[in-house]
C-alpha cells in the first residue's frame, strides 16, 4: 500500500472495547485540504484514523490504538460506541452538497490495500465494514450511492448480495403494519441495522431499508420495500 503520510490530530483518547469495525465516510467538503485541516483542528472535535485524497495519498491522522471522533451518535450489530471499536476512514470527496463526485480509480485502489491492511491486523468481519449511512440511517448518507461497494466486495472487503432481480412492485410503504416487516426488520437487524422488529414501517425503518438501497440498489433510493429490495435483504441474511 501507498506510504503513510502522518498529519497527527489531537482529537482522540481512551479505547473502551477492541477494534471489531471499519467505518468508512466521505469528507462532504470543497477540497480534501479543507478537509485535512479540520480532522487536525482541536476546535473542530472530529477526526479518523486515516484520510485518502483523491490522488490515492493515505493520511494517517490518529493511531489504530485510539479512538478517533468520527461516528457520533450511531449503532451497528448491538455496538452503540462505535467510536471505540472502529477504525474511521474518511475518503475525500466532495458528497452531496458538490454533486457527489465519482471515486477516482487511484483512490479505491489506495483504499483497498489499507482496509485489507486494517482487516487482517485486528480480524474485521466482512459484516462490520460499514458506511457512515449504515450506522446512522436517520442521519448521514455518506460514503453515498457512487461509492464502489461491489468493487469492494470483490477485493474481499464487506459484503454483497449480487445484482438485484429488478422487480420494483412495492410490498410496503412508510407506515404500513404487516407480519412481513417484521420478517424484513428482522433480516435487517440481522445484518447489523440498528432497527426495532415491531412490523411498523417508522421513519426510522424508512431510513434504514434508505440506507440499505444506497449502499446494495444505489439506481433507486426511495424507502419502499420493493420486491427487490425485500430479496436482497434475504441474501445478504443468508451470507452471515
Amino acid at each position: 500500500m501507498s506510504q503513510l503520510i502522518a498529519a497527527p490530530s489531537p482529537n482522540h483518547d481512551e479505547r473502551t472495547l477492541p477494534i471489531s469495525m471499519l467505518v468508512l465516510h466521505y469528507t462532504g467538503m470543497e477540497t480534501g485540504a479543507a478537509a485535512l485541516e479540520r480532522l487536525t483542528e482541536s476546535a473542530a472535535k472530529v477526526s479518523a484514523h486515516y484520510l485518502v485524497e483523491e490522488d490515492g495519498r493515505v493520511f494517517q491522522l490518529v493511531e489504530d490504538d485510539r479512538r478517533a471522533w468520527h461516528a457520533g451518535v450511531s449503532a451497528w450489530n448491538g455496538i452503540s460506541n462505535v467510536n471505540s471499536a472502529s477504525i474511521g476512514i474518511e475518503i475525500v470527496n466532495g458528497g452531496h452538497d458538490y454533486g457527489l463526485p465519482a471515486y477516482p480509480d487511484v483512490q479505491i485502489n489506495a483504499l483497498i490495500p489499507l482496509c485489507k491492511r486494517l482487516i487482517r491486523r485486528f480480524d474485521i468481519r466482512p459484516q462490520n465494514i460499514v458506511g457512515h449511512s449504515d450506522i446512522a440511517p436517520d442521519r448521514k448518507d455518506d460514503p453515498g450511492e457512487r461509492f464502489p461497494w461491489a468493487g469492494l466486495a470483490a477485493a474481499g472487503i464487506g459484503l454483497w448480495p449480487g445484482e438485484g432481480n429488478g422487480d420494483r412492485r412495492i410490498l410496503f410503504g412508510p407506515d404500513d403494519r404487516d407480519r412481513g416487516v417484521a420478517l424484513l426488520q428482522r433480516g435487517l437487524a440481522g445484518i447489523g441495522y440498528c432497527i426495532e422488529i415491531d412490523g411498523v414501517m417508522s421513519p426510522l425503518s424508512v431510513n434504514v431499508v434508505q440506507a440499505f438501497q444506497r449502499r446494495y440498489r444505489p439506481d433507486q433510493i426511495d424507502g419502499h420495500v420493493d420486491m427487490e429490495t425485500f430479496d436482497l435483504v434475504g441474501r445478504l441474511a443468508q451470507q452471515l
